[in-house]
């Protein structure tokens, strides 16, 4: 796969569109969470740069603190909700 080519907005608007919401934002961070609706103790945080294309490294830490167990299918699955 090549590296993919997203910015931290594509991230943030794919993230809000699956119950992740923007908590707070520290210079150019932008920090969501996530509550599982029926699981109490599925809360994730991720803390996603707001540059216009993040790297391959910093994609791959987002993707897991998100919950993400593939990531070319998160990055995939990103690309079409931004």
């Amino acid at each position: 796969m090549a590296s993919p080519d997203l910015s931290g907005r594509d991230v943030v608007k794919a993230l809000t569109k699956n119950r992740f919401r923007i908590v707070d934002r520290t210079g150019s961070h932008i920090k969501l969470r996530y509550e599982h609706p029926t699981n109490d103790e599925d809360i994730r945080v991720v803390s996603v740069p707001m540059h216009n294309r993040i790297k391959l490294g910093t994609l791959r830490n987002i993707a897991e603190q998100s919950g993400a167990e593939d990531f070319d299918a998160w990055v995939e699955w990103i690309d079409r909700h931004c």
